[in-house]
């Protein structure tokens, strides 16, 4: 059985709900509009807008699809304060010469550039179990790197 848990925060949560109920209660009824509108056009076969919408609103119903997958699955994980890394731990780690801060998230939060790097990256599975004071080797596509952690909260 594959575990399809999603793990993310509460706003994360929040967010998704939001633009869920927006594509229920307005994006898909505009869509429908506006497919509607090309219709009366004539001759569908030759409609660029009504091809266009219908594209459109395939795009939106499976996004739809794919949050209400997310939210059913979703599992809400908050800061954690502990001494072994797990999903929301805040880790500063030590590579070459730098210190780095690192936040364990969900996939659907993460974002490299801010810091959150998700479980299911290598580098984020690798520190997933270890404890402040660990050497972690990790494989990346620029080669093995090792990383101390310095500190877990």
């Amino acid at each position: 059985m594959i575990d399809d848990t999603q793990y993310m925060s509460q706003d994360k949560k929040d967010e998704l709900e939001k633009e869920l109920q927006n594509f229920k209660a307005h994006k898909i009824s505009a869509i429908a509009q506006r497919i509607d509108e090309a219709r009366q056009m004539g001759d569908l076969s030759e409609n660029a807008e009504y091809q266009a919408a219908r594209d459109e609103m395939a795009w939106a119903q499976t996004r739809v699809i794919e949050l209400g997958r997310l939210l059913d699955n979703a599992q809400i994980v908050g800061n954690t304060s502990g001494t072994v890394i797990q999903i929301g731990s805040v880790i500063t780690v030590k590579v070459n010469t730098k210190e780095k801060k690192y936040q364990i998230v969900g996939a659907q939060e993460a974002d490299p550039t801010l810091g959150k790097i998700s479980n299911e990256s290598p580098l984020g599975s690798a520190f997933l179990g270890k404890k402040k004071g660990y050497m972690v080797k990790v494989i990346l596509p620029a080669g093995a790197q090792e990383y101390k952690i310095l500190d877990v909260k």
